[in-house]
């Protein structure tokens, strides 16, 4: 009882000592210097993690600045009588989403030094994807569970970690509307991908597919046709990071992970279009847009995806929080997919002929 006490007086000590002006420690030098492993980090498991986060949430959806921070204080209890508070900044992200949402994808700026729980040991920049607007807690679960599912194929993919928030406004608002209760999911901060699979980040705008390990480009592609996502390319660094190792035959070819899936047929958001070039009405259709490969190369790549069907399928069961319902359409997109692995292998025809149209794409 007394530690609990005493972490309220801590709490309410750093509201008062941060709050009282909204750029108080606006110009601290925020970097990443905690010295803790990584196995000690978020994304160790895949328990929900619930969180508090106190700023000024007002300002934050009428401003939705990706370059102005606001002051906040991030508390989550690591054990049962355990409270631990953390000063941050945080700022709005993203592309289409930090502008048609009402509540924006969220970036969370850890202070330097800041070594208090294990949970956020060693995190600089801590990109969050929020619930965009009511009703839309769906969209999110299932773009969490894309993210579990390209887990399943490889390491070389960002680890997420659902967390369950509550947003504490310290703005100026009407009544009944200070507070927020909802999902969210933090993905793996880039610095972590690269250090846990031993590479580093390539940032050019020269890259194209051909530049990345065949192996590990067909993966990806496979896995974006499975999901209905067309939303991504290697020459723009859309949707996919890039990255290098200096171990491997050939260095000189590239790992490619991709990111955000709210375009994907699989998650199926009401906003999401298809581009305009793939001739397709819709996300829920499928296109391939990785690089023609020989029939046999075709069939082994695709060999991965039948042997890990049943654990693909055991991600979605097996998750509590998502309604039976959008459970039950997740698996019929994926027996859509599943269904071409039939006695003539149609699906081989398919990436085939998609290779050849879209072939001069990046």
């Amino acid at each position: 009882m007394n530690r609990f006490i005493l972490s309220v007086f801590i709490l309410l000590l750093l509201i008062n000592t941060s709050l009282s002006g909204q750029n108080s420690y606006a110009d601290t030098t925020y970097q990443l210097t905690d010295t803790l492993p990584p196995s000690l980090s978020l994304f160790e498991s895949d328990s929900i993690l619930d969180i508090s986060i106190l700023f000024d949430i007002t300002q934050y959806r009428r401003k939705r600045s990706d370059k102005e921070y606001l002051d906040a204080i991030l508390t989550y209890k690591p054990g049962e009588n355990d409270s631990v508070s953390k000063k941050i900044r945080v700022r709005a992200r993203g592309e289409f989403r930090r502008n048609y949402c009402d509540f924006p994808p969220l970036m969370l700026n850890f202070r330097a030094k800041d070594t208090v729980g294990k949970e956020f040991s060693r995190i600089n920049k801590l990109k969050m994807v929020t619930i965009c607007r009511k009703g839309h807690e769906d969209y999110l679960l299932r773009e969490y569970l894309t993210y579990k599912l390209y887990n399943v194929l490889t390491d070389n993919s960002y680890k997420v970690k659902l967390l369950r928030i509550d947003y504490i406004n310290t703005g100026k608002t009407r009544r009944n509307k200070n507070n927020i209760r909802e999902f969210a999911f933090a993905i793996e901060p880039v610095e972590y991908l690269a250090e846990r699979t031993g590479t580093i980040e390539v940032t050019s705008d020269n890259l194209s597919r051909s530049m990345i390990k065949p192996s590990m480009l067909d993966r990806m592609a496979i896995f974006n046709y499975m999901i209905g996502n067309a939303d991504w390319s290697i020459g723009g660094q859309h949707n996919v990071t890039v990255l290098s190792d200096s171990w491997s035959e050939r260095p000189d070819l590239g790992v490619v992970v991709p990111y955000d899936f709210d375009y994907s047929g699989l998650v199926n958001t009401s906003y999401a279009v298809p581009g305009e070039n793939l001739g397709i009405k819709s996300v829920r259709e499928r296109v391939f847009l990785g690089l023609c490969r020989e029939r046999e190369v075709f069939e082994d790549a695709l060999r991965e995806f039948t042997d890990k069907k049943e654990e693909l399928y055991r991600v979605i069961n097996e998750f509590p929080w998502l309604k039976e319902k959008s459970k039950r359409d997740m698996i019929k997109y994926l027996d859509s997919f599943y269904g071409q692995f039939d006695r003539r292998n149609s699906i081989v025809n398919t990436l085939l002929y998609d290779c050849r149209r879209y072939g001069s794409n990046n």
